[in-house]
């Protein structure tokens, strides 16, 4: 009997592994595959008149990238690294309804955005972020500690010119990149203090990392998804 009870536990807790997993596979292609409303792309395209159709598209496939890395985070709070992103998510949640439906059967939660500056602490923001990098180069491939690219997330501004945008660097040594003026340094992030025989850990990169080798979220991100 008791044989039978233990067998019994253990096939529930397989079955329920298998059903959880196979739910949230199914989730996660119904972010990879979701198709905005159109409304929701023009109002990026007006927003940013410089972009193609095509920079619109990306800019689309990266907030499908935002959500894959808010529903791997599960209720942890992930920072919003991009700007142009950060912009289409706020016209995505304005349609409600649509936004509604789609946390739910993606997410299975209603995913709050949350200002920057409304969060409970400083902590909250910079672990954010850190999450937000973490996540973002695990679902591309890419060390998170020696990254040799940056993540979608945290090119896009750079790579699409967004004026307003959040430009990051790997190489915060470089000095021949424009991001030591006025960028972040995301080589940083995913490093502890000292990070790549850096005894500074601000690295030159605009305020990123504080002086405790923290990341900085601040001004460097568009608030986040918990």
């Amino acid at each position: 009997m008791e044989t039978n009870i233990i067998v019994y536990i253990l096939l529930s807790v397989a079955i329920g592994y298998v059903v959880l997993k196979f739910r949230r596979s199914r989730q996660l292609a119904y972010i990879a595959t979701y198709q905005f409303h159109p409304n929701i792309v023009l109002k990026v395209k007006v927003k940013y008149p410089h972009l193609s159709d095509q920079d619109v598209d990306y800019v689309f496939e990266a907030l499908r990238d935002y959500f894959h890395i808010c529903h791997v985070a599960k209720k942890r709070m992930v920072a919003m690294p991009s700007q142009v992103v950060d912009v289409a998510w706020h016209e995505f949640i304005l349609f409600t309804r649509n936004y509604k439906q789609f946390c739910q059967k993606a997410i299975g939660r209603f995913l709050h955005h949350t200002p920057t500056q409304a969060m409970s602490s400083p902590t909250l923001a910079q672990e954010g972020i850190k999450r937000a990098w973490r996540l973002a180069c695990a679902k591309e491939r890419i060390s998170p500690t020696s990254p040799t690219r940056l993540p979608r997330l945290f090119a896009i501004d750079g790579t699409l010119r967004i004026e307003d945008g959040f430009k990051y660097s790997i190489n915060c040594k470089d000095k021949s990149s424009p991001m030591n003026r006025d960028g972040y340094c995301a080589g940083h992030i995913g490093c502890a203090s000292g990070c790549a025989g850096d005894s500074s850990s601000s690295g030159g990169s605009g305020g990123f990392f504080d002086s405790s080798g923290d990341a900085s979220c601040g001004s460097s991100c568009g608030g986040g998804g918990d």
